[in-house]
């Protein structure tokens, strides 16, 4: 599998969605709704958590 997005889009947009939505995004949710974000997620991060941590530091 390959990265169709860079690590800083990524973290950059998991980022913007929780600051849409005021809480870091559901995994669930974000498969449904952005599965392309999703897969780069996890190709980039062992997992969903770890990419949600990487999103919120500075």
């Amino acid at each position: 599998m390959e990265a169709s997005m860079s690590l800083e889009e990524v973290v950059q947009q998991i980022s913007n969605l929780a600051q849409q939505e005021g809480e870091a995004p559901r995994k669930k949710q974000v498969k449904k709704s952005n599965p392309e974000l999703m897969r780069n997620a996890l190709y980039y991060f062992p997992n969903w958590d770890a990419a949600i941590e990487s999103s919120k530091q500075p």
